[in-house]
């Protein structure tokens, strides 16, 4: 026997409810923790990187010479990308002279070397900031339809108690449907934060990744020929 509606709650919907929805709801419940967890990670790792980067590129490009460039810039910039980016150019040009002429990379110029070193680290920086989007987006496609499949498989379980009763009375469809239809809501309140944070870091890493471009551009003009940039 149903209670009477006002007593219907989370807590009569989870008794009256069988492994099916125990399990859906389990699985909403983990991945809405794991969403949040990589949210929060993630917007304070963007913080720290949109900080320490402006600071970090003035502070290169406004020292006396390349090493104090180097010891500025991996001071400044705690993410470290800037400053890996910056170490692997310098490296790849003090190698050049070492490996110019040695087996398949013999003939190669400075300049492609030094591309080379910078792509490769431009490649390896995108897939750090980027880690953890595809985790949000897979949440924010999948968690409404694994709520609504929850409240389908209640509703079909409500319809199935009540298939031996005479008459059906509202109350009596009213509170199953009704308890059903929370795990769309469920759904809903899992993929929308993920949705949204996936947007929003995903066009923050685009401006990231714009002047990680264009630094690698100056630092490539600088190494190859020598000319002091503006600086960013």
């Amino acid at each position: 026997m149903n209670p009477p509606l006002g007593q219907l709650g989370l807590a009569h919907f989870w008794q009256q409810s069988d492994f099916v929805i125990h399990s859906v709801a389990i699985v909403l419940l983990v991945m809405s923790i794991l969403s949040w967890v990589l949210i929060v990670s993630r917007l304070v790792g963007q913080l720290r990187v949109n900080r320490a980067m402006e600071q970090a590129l003035t502070q290169f490009w406004g020292a006396a010479d390349l090493p104090a460039a180097l010891a500025a810039v991996e001071r400044t910039d705690t993410s470290g990308i800037f400053a890996g980016l910056a170490r692997a150019g310098v490296q790849a040009a003090e190698a050049h002279g070492r490996h110019a002429a040695q087996g398949i990379g013999a003939g190669v110029s400075i300049s492609e070397f030094v591309t080379r070193a910078l792509r490769n680290h431009i490649m390896h920086a995108q897939a750090q900031i980027e880690s953890g989007l595809t985790f949000l987006a897979s949440v924010g496609s999948t968690a409404p339809f694994i709520g609504l499949f929850g409240t389908v498989w209640g509703i079909y379980h409500a319809l199935v108690g009540l298939s031996g009763a005479t008459t059906v009375v509202l109350d009596k469809v009213a509170g199953p449907v009704g308890e059903a239809l929370i795990m769309t809501a469920a759904g809903l309140f899992v993929a929308i934060p993920a949705v949204l944070a996936y947007n929003a870091l995903t066009r923050a890493n685009r401006l990231v990744l714009a002047q990680l471009d264009g630094f690698a551009h100056d630092l490539h003009a600088y190494l190859v020929t020598g000319a002091r940039m503006v600086p960013r």
